[in-house]
């Protein structure tokens, strides 16, 4: 349960990484959050339940173009 007003995002939620870190540890690219997810450095997640969410590749947008 988190102790924090206001609480933070659950585990389920869209933006469960918006959590408070409570332990970190880059020199191995992850994060705790309050949440229990842990978060990797190349943005993909572990999930309190054991689930897995893949990193979500970046949209590249193409620059626009000069008139």
């Amino acid at each position: 349960m988190c102790p924090h007003r206001p609480p933070c995002p659950s585990s389920d939620a869209v933006d469960r990484d918006a959590a408070r870190v409570i332990a970190s540890h880059p020199e191995q690219g992850w994060n705790l959050r309050c949440n229990g997810v842990v978060s990797f450095e190349d943005e993909g997640d572990l999930l309190p339940d054991g689930r897995v969410v893949p990193p979500q590749p970046l949209e590249i947008h193409d620059p626009i173009p000069a008139a």
